[in-house]
């Protein structure tokens, strides 16, 4: 038992990075969004990874020349993949509102990239921990669910009250809005899957010399190079086609800037600190971790908003949240438990 709890622990601590790095994203103004994104992705997909990564993996670079090519490819595709999933979550935002993209998105993104691995890895998987593992992703599935439901109707008490929130299509774009952001949910559970596909990688920085834990950090220079590719790109062109980088001249840009490495910081320290729970915990790691961290999250995004009083007098969608809340912690215990079945 003693030798999960340090993984857990860890996925914790990624967990609190994870629920609280989109605080940064309340500060985006008077920068362009675009703007924001471009230092706020060289941060977390670029500086923050080498940095760490080069510290901790001897030799990292050889590590990477000395990785099998479809490693490098199949990673850095991926992780474009995610860049995509990451742009249509904002897309669907527009048409079916916050609350509802997040819940489609989270649930579809944690089940799928737990579900891949799982049936990718299902030979190596103990038999006993396969109904404690499915157990743990339905939980995780109801959990994501209720959370939705509780932010839905958060929303719809803010319109009574005549509070401003984003709007809702009806009709045949509502529909549209959902396909998109299911499209958005798988796609970026690609993020996981991408990481998981890099085994290789991290055993060569083994041999090098790196510890098991911190092997994590030269699979996640691969991945994120293609997910920072798609997400600079697609902020460069907004910069061109709107015309904002003036943006960056802007009085009071600083305060944004600060917030974009902050946010970028915390988004990476997320991943970096999962990467080392999922390499301590073997095979398994991807299928448990990632679910774990996105339910975990889930729990520190909505502490973070009842202190900023994003549910002020909201008592019967709180209700609903808090028992979601619940669920998700139950569902961290059994999925916690299928990883100590090892026979």
């Amino acid at each position: 038992m003693s030798e999960i709890l340090l993984p857990i622990m860890i996925i914790l601590l990624a967990s609190v990075f994870q629920g609280t790095f989109g605080l940064g994203m309340k500060y985006v103004k008077p920068l362009a969004w675009e703007a924001w994104w471009i230092v706020h992705a060289t941060i977390a997909m670029v500086i923050f990874p080498l940095i760490w990564a080069l510290i901790v993996v001897p030799d990292l670079f050889n590590v990477i020349a000395l990785a099998p090519s479809n490693e490098i490819l199949t990673g850095g595709l991926l992780g474009f993949a995610w860049g995509i999933g990451g742009i249509m979550f904002g897309v669907s935002v527009g048409y079916i509102g916050v609350s509802l993209t997040y819940g489609i998105v989270m649930g579809l993104c944690s089940i799928v990239g737990a579900l891949i691995p799982f049936i990718l890895r299902f030979d190596s998987i103990a038999p006993a921990s396969i109904p404690f593992i499915l157990i743990g992703l339905a939980l995780l599935a109801l959990a994501v669910f209720i959370v939705t439901l509780a932010g839905l109707k958060r929303d719809k008490q803010l319109a009574e009250q005549g509070s401003e929130i984003q709007g809702i299509k009806k009709g045949k774009a509502f529909r549209t809005g959902l396909i998109i952001a299911s499209a958005s949910g798988i796609l970026s559970a690609m993020l996981a899957v991408g990481f998981d596909n890099t085994v290789e990688i991290g055993t060569i920085a083994e041999k090098a010399g790196a510890l098991p834990r911190n092997t994590a950090l030269a699979r996640w220079v691969v991945v994120l190079a293609g997910a920072y590719l798609m997400n600079v790109g697609y902020a460069v062109v907004l910069l061109i086609k709107n015309k904002s980088f003036g943006s960056f001249k802007t009085p009071g840009m600083f305060k944004a800037l600060k917030w974009s490495v902050i946010a970028g910081l915390l988004w990476f320290a997320a991943l970096g600190t999962y990467g080392q729970g999922v390499a301590l915990m073997g095979d398994i790691g991807t299928m448990i971790c990632w679910p774990t961290m996105l339910g975990l999250s889930l729990i520190v995004s909505n502490i973070a908003a009842l202190i900023t009083g994003e549910w002020k007098g909201m008592k019967g969608p709180l209700n609903i949240m808090a028992l979601g809340v619940f669920v998700i912690i139950v569902a961290t215990v059994v999925m916690a438990y299928a990883s100590t079945i090892q026979v």
